[in-house]
């Protein structure tokens, strides 16, 4: 069975502001603003997909506030896994935690290849592939040295990417048309639907800064600044960047590439001006920072289920000078290492966009019940307008599901056979591991410190 922790253990260590905080919300998804929404184009075209983002941008508004309430009542690095197991006991907490596991683990590899894109851009003998693979060898390496030094390196990094972004749509904004952001483009509701997965592309993963909850200096205040901050920059940045992007040029060019913000300025200054090298050379700083947020991400995800019995124990080990959970930053960097070489990013964006998606069903369901269930549970902040903002995250999160997996099937199906797999080998070997009582009283600690 596993044991209560030991106070006298190594553990994370408390050292996030809100600053900070706001640069991991910010430095996890900003990727998206870089690459990977423009697949939407190819199957929306830009009308069809702007409704597309417009709807995801509702539902990420609602389901940051009301997952906010839920992140501060429950500073648990386990996240969506604490919460989930609370409100839904075992079966919805694995739920939870494997769709939390595929978001976060197959972002970086989606990421990995646009870094490759961006530097082949550049530098045309430098092989896509060989961009990536490095990429992984030295994020985990940073991860390993601190908590601290990775969030103020992520506040660097974001900050630069925020500024360039600014100063993109500026330099594009005299080129745009709009009737080039209206030609060639049908609208119809099949292409909306479509265009879903990939309008969540956008704002996906800001969900993560749940796991860091357990290292931020003052959870109560600084977790809702963080996540509303992060929030409101990415809805300006991605509203933006999509439309004025689509109305620079021919949109069509753009939609089944991996760097398509360097393309854009080349049509809208030429292809030769320096703007567009030097755009390519500053966006890396947006892919760091995802790449940088997603892996803090994901560790902490694979650390706190290990904590609990979950998987296997030695990925709850914390290194004892730096404090950062090494283990699970090494073997979940190797699945997404490896899922580099499985399929192309638009599919692997696809597959981390369905976890987050059931992740985000599950945990406005868990609000629901937490509320009737317990009544009395500390809530430092409390979602705004409750019911009504917690109730459109949900029945959006269903709809986004239901579209996911309608015009997926084949990825769907691959995404909710290895959740089964998993859940027989957890019921199968790792349950008589597990001490339930214990991880609740684990997650009510952690609830009042």
């Amino acid at each position: 069975m596993i044991e209560p922790p030991d106070d006298g253990k190594i553990a994370l260590k408390k050292v996030l502001g809100t600053s900070q905080l706001w640069a991991i919300a910010v430095g996890m998804v900003i990727s998206g603003q870089y690459f990977g929404w423009n697949y939407g184009w190819a199957v929306a075209g830009t009308g069809g997909f702007l409704i597309s983002v417009l709807l995801v941008t509702v539902l990420y508004l609602t389901f940051i506030f009301s997952y906010t309430e839920l992140t501060t009542s429950i500073p648990d690095a386990g996240g969506p896994f604490a919460y989930a197991f609370r409100a839904l006991g075992p079966v919805g907490g694995f739920i939870a935690g494997f769709a939390t596991l595929v978001d976060f683990v197959l972002a970086p590899p989606a990421i990995a290849m646009a870094l490759g894109s961006y530097a082949n851009f550049l530098y045309p003998d430098i092989p896509v592939l060989a961009t990536a693979i490095v990429s992984y060898f030295i994020f985990i390496a940073i991860n390993l040295f601190g908590m601290k030094e990775s969030a103020n390196f992520s506040l660097l990094v974001t900050t630069l990417s925020v500024i360039e972004l600014l100063v993109f749509m500026a330099l594009i904004f005299p080129a745009f048309k709009t009737q080039n952001f209206m030609a060639n483009s049908t609208l119809t509701v099949n292409g909306v639907f479509a265009g879903i997965p990939f309008a969540i592309w956008f704002f996906v993963a800001i969900e993560g800064v749940a796991m860091v909850a357990e290292e931020v200096k003052n959870p109560i205040k600084t977790i809702p600044k963080g996540y509303i901050l992060a929030i409101l920059t990415l809805v300006i940045l991605s509203v933006g960047i999509m439309v004025l992007s689509g109305g620079v040029g021919d949109w069509r060019l753009l939609s089944e590439i991996d760097h398509p913000l360097p393309e854009t300025l080349a049509m809208a200054l030429g292809k030769n001006n320096a703007w567009s090298k030097i755009f390519t050379s500053l966006g890396l700083f947006g892919l760091i920072a995802s790449f940088h947020g997603n892996t803090i991400g994901y560790s902490r995800q694979i650390y706190a289920l290990a904590r609990i019995g979950y998987l296997p124990n030695f990925l709850s080990k914390v290194n004892q000078r730096y404090h950062t959970p090494h283990w699970a930053l090494i073997v979940g960097g190797l699945v997404g290492f490896l899922a580099i070489f499985s399929g192309k990013t638009d599919q692997i964006i696809i597959m981390s966009v369905l976890g987050a998606i059931v992740m985000y069903v599950i945990s406005m369901i868990s609000l629901f019940i937490l509320r009737n269930k317990e009544p009395h549970l500390l809530r430092p902040y409390k979602v705004p307008f409750y019911p009504i903002f917690p109730s459109i995250a949900l029945v959006l999160s269903i709809l986004c599901m239901i579209a996911i997996i309608y015009y997926n099937l084949f990825l769907s199906a691959i995404f909710f056979v290895c959740l089964s797999i998993c859940f027989i080998v957890f019921i199968l070997i790792r349950m008589k591991f597990v001490h339930f009582k214990t991880i609740q009283k684990n997650i009510q600690k952690n609830i009042f410190k």
